[in-house]
């Protein structure tokens, strides 16, 4: 990847949106291959009849993705949360046993652990990368903790040495979410290589998309026939079911748009790039705005460009959210409300506020701004403007 980065200037000249044409922005924009490319892929498809089940393009894929995330094995699922659900089921984990988790992901990281018979239990958060804090892991392990659920959040990539030092002292099984975290590497080293399995999701929102789906990588080449097995029913052939399994394979269409995708999502990368230096540069003089920083050893994924609203800025987070809306800019609260608040998980132990008062914090402070590599200047300027407009310090306006 290039990273060609660019920069934009503040001035003090006030832009004149009056006659600027409004058009909505969202908060990301799905990566779309060539629509030519896409019905060429569909005639193949269609002439050959196979339309699921392990077909050619599905097999492809996978072959592919085990070169581009370098990892030694590669499972595809219809999505990232069936992805979830199989490995907690093929680590073989205690019935009713303790997995310890983040609250501050999406409700799927914690779902999956509750389907499959297991206990989450809260971690709190540090508040550089909003990732589970490791120092605060071991204190909750327990004689019936079984594994350890982090999540690389926004890209951000947990402290995987230290988890992996305490799987090993406590006998754990980790399973990492890396829904943001595609193509992201620690050190030159993937991050799928890292724990004992990870999982990527492919949605639409993500920075590589199947339109729906998601895969697993491990380095245990041991696991994939259970794996195989576990995501088509437990059927091993035609007379034998080994298993309770569940359906849970990746058809032939979202496996071509995602062979499709393959070839572009650097390109997009590069884009996201440059729109995420063009928002540091505007935006690292406002006053109780903070921008989270990639560490130096992290390739970055460019899968969501976060900001914090600080106590010093005049409006809270969810004011400015609904004052994005007024201006049909589509920004997220993300996370919010963090999972130890919903009503399904709220009574557990582990979920009280006093035990996560960093990830309570940042689910009120968090934003995200729209990122995509198709975002424009005009685009860049109207985001960045409200921000400047009611910030302490009355910086310019981008013209």
């Amino acid at each position: 990847m290039k990273n060609n980065l660019v920069k934009i200037n503040l001035n003090n000249s006030v832009l004149d949106d009056e006659n600027l044409e409004k058009k909505q922005i969202f908060v990301t924009q799905p990566l779309l291959p060539d629509y030519d490319k896409v019905c060429d892929k569909l005639k193949e498809i269609m002439d050959s009849k196979w339309l699921t089940n392990h077909g050619v393009n599905h097999n492809l894929l996978e072959e592919r993705l085990a070169e581009e995330l370098k990892s030694e094995n590669v499972s595809l699922f219809n999505n990232g949360t069936m992805g979830l659900l199989v490995a907690l089921k093929a680590l073989n984990l205690p019935e009713g046993s303790e997995v310890i988790t983040t609250p501050f992901t999406f409700a799927a990281t914690t779902h999956a652990i509750s389907w499959n018979g297991l206990k989450p239990v809260f971690c709190d958060i540090e508040p550089e990368t909003m990732t589970i804090d490791v120092n605060k892991i071991e204190e909750l392990i327990t004689p019936n903790t079984s594994a350890i659920l982090p999540v690389h959040v926004y890209g951000f990539p947990c402290d995987v040495y230290k988890i992996d030092e305490i799987a090993r002292k406590y006998n754990l099984k980790v399973l990492y979410d890396a829904a943001h975290a595609f193509s992201t590497e620690i050190d030159g080293k993937a991050i799928g290589t890292f724990g004992d399995m990870t999982m990527f999701s492919f949605h639409a929102t993500k920075l590589f998309n199947t339109v729906e789906g998601g895969c697993l990588t491990y380095n245990n080449s041991e696991l994939r026939e259970k794996i195989y097995n576990l995501r088509n029913f437990g059927i091993v052939n035609e007379e034998e079911v080994s298993e309770v399994g569940i359906n849970a394979k990746l058809n032939e269409i979202q496996s071509a748009i995602g062979l499709l995708n393959l070839e572009i999502y650097e390109e997009e990368q590069d884009k996201r790039a440059i729109v995420k230096e063009k928002y540091y540069n505007l935006l690292n003089s406002i006053e109780g705005i903070r921008i989270p920083k990639m560490p130096e050893n992290v390739k970055d994924s460019y899968q969501y460009f976060p900001i914090i609203i600080e106590d010093e800025y005049p409006l809270s987070r969810n004011k400015l959210y609904n004052l994005y809306k007024t201006k049909d800019i589509f920004v997220r609260k993300y996370f919010y409300p963090i999972c130890s608040n919903f009503d399904c998980y709220k009574n557990l132990e582990s979920s009280s506020k006093e035990k996560l008062p960093v990830a309570n914090e940042y689910a009120e402070k968090v934003l995200c701004l729209p990122l995509y590599g198709n975002l424009t200047d005009e685009d860049i300027k109207r985001v960045v403007n409200i921000l400047i407009e009611y910030s302490t310090n009355k910086l310019g306006y981008i013209a």
